[in-house]
Order: C-alpha cells, then sequence, then structure tokens
C-alpha cells in the first residue's frame, strides 16, 4: 500500500533483459543525500513510476541503489517498457502503519496507461489533459476525485466523459516533485484510479441485483424507478 506522495525521484543506470523470461532488470540510482534506503531490507516493495515492485538487492554506497526485476506481463500493462537507462521515475517506499496519509490509498496496481493531450501553463502551474488507452477506467474518474499518475496523487480538475479525457493541475511545487512535469504531448503514464470507487461499485451492483431479483425488475430499471422518485420528492416540496 502506498499514498501517492512521491518520496524521490531516482535514475536509471543500468536495464538488462532477463532471459529467457522476457523481463527486465533495472537498477535505480538515488542522489547521494537520499535516505529511501535507509530502513530497506530485501524483498520491501517500492513503487516505480506508481507500479509496485520487490527490491530484489540494494546498496548504500557509493550511492544510494536498488535492483528490481521486471515481469513481462507488467511491461505490457504499464509504461515501464518505454523506460531506458538516464530515465527518471518516481519512487515511494510501502507505507508504514504510522504513516501519515498526505494522499490516497494507492495499491501500486496500474489499470491502464493514458497518454498527454496537452500540456497548458496557468501562471506558474501545467495543466495536464490525459486520454486513458482503456476508456472503462472513465467511470472511475470525477470531478475533484483522487487519481494515481505514475505514482504521484492528484485531484482531478476537469473531465470529459463522452470525450473521454481528464485534466490535473501540476503547481509549481509538484513540478519539482514529480518526473511527469517534464513529459511531453504524446508520451504516456501509468493511471491507477481510487479504488473505493471500485469498491463501491461491486457493493452497489450486489445491493442493485439482490433487490432486483425481489421485486422481478432489473438492477438498472430500479435505479432508475429511485431516482425518479427522489427527483418527484423533491420537486413537490420546492
Amino acid at each position: 500500500m502506498f499514498t501517492g506522495i512521491v518520496e524521490e525521484i531516482g535514475d536509471i543506470t543500468s536495464l538488462t533483459p532477463s532471459s529467457p523470461s522476457g523481463g527486465i532488470t533495472l537498477t535505480i540510482t538515488l542522489p547521494s543525500t537520499s535516505s529511501l534506503l535507509s530502513d530497506c531490507n530485501l524483498g520491501d516493495s517500492i513503487a516505480i513510476n506508481g507500479v509496485c515492485l520487490t527490491v530484489t538487492s540494494f546498496s548504500l554506497s557509493p550511492t544510494p541503489n536498488f535492483t528490481v526485476g521486471i515481469a513481462p506481463e507488467t511491461l505490457r500493462l504499464t509504461n515501464l517498457g518505454s523506460l531506458s537507462v538516464s530515465s527518471r521515475v518516481n519512487l515511494e517506499r510501502a507505507v508504514r502503519a504510522d504513516t501519515r496519509m498526505g494522499g490516497h490509498f494507492v495499491q501500486g496496481h496500474v489499470d491502464t496507461t493514458a497518454k498527454i493531450l496537452s500540456i497548458t501553463p496557468d501562471g506558474n502551474a501545467l495543466t495536464f489533459r490525459f486520454s486513458p488507452e482503456s476508456k472503462q477506467v472513465l467511470r472511475y474518474i470525477v470531478y475533484k476525485g483522487f487519481i494515481a499518475i505514475d505514482g504521484a496523487s492528484l485531484t482531478v480538475t476537469k473531465v470529459d466523459d463522452e470525450e473521454g479525457w481528464w485534466e490535473v493541475m501540476l503547481i509549481a511545487y509538484t513540478q519539482e516533485k514529480i518526473v511527469t512535469a517534464a513529459k511531453k504531448v504524446g508520451e504516456t503514464v501509468n493511471i491507477e484510479v481510487d479504488m473505493t470507487a471500485k469498491y463501491v461499485e461491486k457493493s452497489l451492483e450486489g445491493y442493485l441485483g439482490r433487490l432486483g431479483e425481489e421485486s422481478g425488475e432489473g438492477g438498472i430499471a430500479l435505479l432508475e424507478k429511485m431516482v425518479e422518485r427522489i427527483v418527484a420528492k423533491k420537486g413537490g416540496s420546492s
């Protein structure tokens, strides 16, 4: 589990194909002043651009660095396959029980990738517009809701379901702390939607399904009737 608050930006200093699996092994080097690995143990989880990966080796000298293995399936579902030596990545350690929740609950399980459609300056801020590869995630993206972009917890400032895009704004401080700010139009990012929306959807589907079975009506038809009653009640009390 993560919070979406990026702790460090690391540099990829080694990328090796893992034959015959088809995966890759990455070595990520941190700034000499970084404390990210100060309490590290083998097998720990670190989110790399929002993808939860396992530390397979690490060293604190001469400069802090660690290694992870990435499976073929992860490369297919995320943007990690586009990384190369010298690429920069967002990093966050898994949360502890006493961690302050500054962002939102992030699992490190990418739902889809998204393409940057536009980058628009707004004072010293930047507005990024994204279009997801899988349009199905749009039902979980709401105005002022949470979303994890390359592992960074951000707030949705605008969403258009019909055209299939949403926007976030990066203030000057955030631009210095995450790799997304340096990306260009056409590049991709990893997307993880707020897991709360998924739980609500599943619970509601189950609830409506049970009511539908009891009433002999479909869940959607039942929901429409409930909404109609609420609207009629409000109209009658005005």
